[in-house]
């Protein structure tokens, strides 16, 4: 996969602006897919756990999942910073496959340790779908990244919506083929995951990182481009690009193979430099840890007031609502994103999130005002997620950017596992309530860190 970048510019310069076409097709088409097997699973995952393993286990079970996608996240964009997104979206979809059957399996044995074993590989196709939005911004325009990372996260509205109203006909058809009660949806979910995979795997060329890679390297004068050895050699987590005069990165020298010190190590020593990347970071992984405490235990609040012939069919609806909230109108946040800057949106999103708290803290049973407070919650969310997601990947180098938005990736899937264990215990001690108004401390602040001033210069300057 590696190109010499000592070579001449004999190749033609493709058509950039046609493979992104391409590619935003591509990624929304299985956007849409993997939304309906991540968001089957989590509409049965917190109800499952809860009548195989207790109620206080349910939010441990949830969080397995989260750690999952989160851990992935390592692998994952190892993989892609060495070979593109594409083998990288594979394997993580491949995994989250194998996970919802071990799921099912875990289902019908009632064997606690399989279903966490399950549930952590079933945060496959979670990093798949996270990891989804960077690949869409990899040949973007730079005054375009907000709103085509926010279309691609949008794309999971149409599956995600309507995926969890799917648990129940899923829940019927599979009963019927003799598998256990809620263990159906997760097999539906493997069966998303692979036809995810197998599209990408077959479609996702040229692949755009490399594309973008080889992109920049020929616009390197040649008196300017390391060696093909220098270039696998040497770290580059100490690049940072300059500010052009709107106040967004310039171009960067990028070589097409990444450094061997572009890892982990490497991307966390870049976000302690960079202010903007560390607020990027915060921000997607604050309203993520807000989002998953609350919303992992809403479909256990609803269970507790109405009875089982008709709580799936509630938690469908709400949950859809939510995942609504926090998918159907990304387009709009993300033109928010580019047009009124990163921060003001970020800050947008965590008063949604605090708003959210206070309405669905206070709904008691009342089922309609529950739901307003679960759609606040998504907006929250979006506005955290789209713009935390842009000002980070423009904030570094394009040389270690997998490695940084990894590291993101996995910071927020830690903060959220770590909601979702606490969340259990929280409902079982103290109740739905106090979740809510612990979730709202924990947003708090977001406020102070996005508020800070701006060091002149700074990539996420906005003119």
């Amino acid at each position: 996969m590696a190109t010499d970048l000592t070579a001449p510019d004999t190749v033609a310069r493709p058509d950039v602006a046609s493979i992104q076409r391409r590619t935003l097709r591509l990624l929304f088409t299985t956007q849409i897919i993997g939304g309906i097997g991540v968001t089957i699973g989590i509409a049965v995952g917190a109800l499952l756990a809860a009548r195989i393993a207790g109620t206080a286990v349910a939010g441990v079970a949830q969080s397995a999942g989260v750690v999952g996608a989160a851990l992935l996240a390592v692998p994952v964009t190892r993989i892609m910073a060495r070979h593109g997104r594409r083998p990288g979206l594979v394997l993580a979809y491949a995994v989250g496959a194998v996970g919802g059957l071990l799921v099912v399996l875990a289902a019908a044995t009632r064997w606690v340790p399989l279903l966490f074993l399950g549930m952590l590989l079933f945060g496959g196709g979670t990093a798949a779908n996270l990891q989804a939005r960077y690949t869409a911004v990899d040949l973007a325009e730079p005054a375009r990244r907000g709103r085509q990372l926010s279309l691609i996260v949008w794309a999971t509205t149409i599956g995600a919506v309507a995926a969890p109203n799917f648990a129940a006909l899923a829940d019927r058809v599979t009963t019927g083929w003799g598998l256990p009660p809620l263990a159906g949806p997760f097999a539906f979910s493997a069966a998303a995951f692979v036809l995810a995979a197998v599209v990408l795997l077959g479609l996702l060329r040229p692949d755009p990182l490399l594309t973008a890679r080889r992109l920049a390297a020929a616009d390197t004068p040649a008196a300017d481009r390391p060696s093909a050895a220098d270039a696998t050699a040497t770290a580059v987590a100490a690049e940072a690009p300059a500010a052009d005069g709107a106040g967004r990165p310039a171009a960067a020298s990028v070589e097409v193979r990444a450094p061997r010190g572009a890892g982990m190590r490497a991307a966390w020593s870049v976000v302690r430099g960079q202010p903007a990347a560390r607020l990027g970071i915060a921000a997607v992984a604050v309203g993520h840890l807000v989002m998953v405490a609350v919303m992992a235990m809403t479909p256990v609040r609803l269970g507790e007031s109405h009875a089982d012939a008709d709580v799936l069919r509630l938690v469908g609806i709400v949950l859809s609502l939510h995942i609504a909230g926090m998918y159907a109108f990304s387009p709009v946040v993300g033109w928010l994103t580019d047009r009124l800057g990163r921060r003001a949106v970020i800050l947008g999103g965590v008063g949604f999130l605090l708003a959210a708290c206070a309405v669905a803290g206070t709904a008691g049973h009342h089922t309609p005002r529950l739901s307003v407070g679960l759609v606040l919650l998504g907006l929250g969310w979006s506005g955290t997620m789209v713009a935390g997601s842009t000002l980070l990947s423009e904030s570094v180098a394009a040389s270690v950017r997998p490695s940084v938005q990894g590291l993101s990736d996995l910071i927020m899937g830690l903060a959220g596992a770590g909601a979702a264990v606490v969340s259990g215990f929280v409902m079982q001690f103290a109740g739905y309530p106090v979740l809510t108004l612990l979730a709202a401390v924990a947003a708090a602040p977001l406020v102070a860190l996005a508020l800070r001033p701006v060091p002149t210069g700074a990539p996420d300057e906005e003119g």
